[in-house]
């Protein structure tokens, strides 16, 4: 799976903070991923493996180079 540094992650389940948020912004890639819940900031590194499993879908930030 190509997940890059800058991408928004949705999870299959959500976050367990006040909000329910499921997506999260991608730190950092390895053989771990660093994430953070767009919701109420939280950061965790979940091994690759374990991450890959539970994504829904990846969000990539478009790139726009007109002016």
């Amino acid at each position: 799976m190509d997940i890059r540094v800058g991408d928004k992650i949705e999870m299959k389940k959500p976050h367990p903070c006040a909000t329910r948020c499921r997506t999260f912004d991608v730190l950092r890639v390895g053989m771990d991923f660093k994430i953070r819940c767009t919701a109420c900031g939280h950061e965790l590194m979940i091994p690759r493996v374990r991450a890959e499993k539970n994504i829904k879908k990846v969000i990539r930030p478009e790139l726009n180079d007109q002016p």
